[in-house]
């Protein structure tokens, strides 16, 4: 369905999608969600149970399942005598998750181009838009969250839904590639390349379309770099100061 996403990070990419129940477990999971996806948390960022409950209002009964959830996806990681964490990929992860990205996004383009319609476009025009502007305003989690909507909603089109959930699993997971290796400018893709792919798909150029996608993950493998993400307790009253969720379980 145009403009629509399936999978764990369908309430962060903010489009008029229901894939969790609004109970609390959910909001707090999508908000941590959309927190590390958006280089709020960032990776290596400690997320102790008692501090998210206080957050939160919950118990930590509440956030422990949260946090395992988070753990499934390979958002977070639990640690002997450290306790949950944001995952850190280490560099061969990092470079195999856009490698993975690649083969995939890559070989799905033939059957998007077969299946792109007149509101396909009309809908990953919308995106590039409002990519385009985010960027304009230096908000870069809003250029982060749109830059993972272009590439999901681009495989959506050609009908796969297993093939998209893997991709918007694999985008959440990018965003931590990113967070930890990119460089401080790099906030989701180079817009004008999401452009450039969607004239290419207008014009039906598969040959082309498939190109440019692979040298656009090669660019976003070539400019990232090693360093250390942080080893910190976060802020979440500042985080999280407008979830609306302060009532006990």
């Amino acid at each position: 369905m145009v403009g629509t996403t399936i999978g764990a990070n369908a309430a962060w990419l903010g489009q008029q999608a229901t894939y969790f129940t609004e109970d609390k477990d959910d909001h707090i999971y999508n908000e941590l969600v959309k927190a590390i996806v958006e280089h709020r948390l960032l990776p290596g960022s400690k997320l102790p149970e008692e501090a998210l409950a206080e957050t939160f209002g919950v118990s930590r009964t509440g956030i422990r399942r949260v946090l395992q959830r988070l753990a499934a996806v390979q958002l977070v990681t639990h640690l002997p005598k450290r306790g949950a964490l944001v995952t850190t990929p280490g560099q061969d992860e990092a470079a195999n998750v856009f490698q993975t990205r690649k083969m995939l996004e890559c070989a799905n383009l033939p059957r998007v181009v077969a299946a792109c319609r007149e509101e396909h476009l009309l809908a990953m025009e919308g995106i590039v838009a409002q990519e385009q502007q985010a960027h304009r305003d230096q908000d870069g989690a809003a250029a982060i969250r749109l830059s993972a909507a272009f590439h999901v909603q681009l495989q959506a089109i050609a009908g796969n839904h297993v093939l998209t959930e893997m991709v918007s699993q694999l985008t959440l997971r990018s965003s931590l590639v990113i967070a930890v290796y990119g460089a401080p400018w790099q906030q989701g893709c180079r817009c004008h390349d999401h452009s450039d792919l969607l004239a290419l798909l207008l014009r039906k150029d598969c040959t082309a379309l498939v190109e440019h996608m692979a040298r656009h993950f090669d660019d976003i493998v070539a400019n990232l770099r090693f360093n250390d993400g942080a080893d910190e307790t976060p802020d979440f009253a500042r985080i999280f100061a407008k979830t609306g969720l302060q009532e006990p379980l």
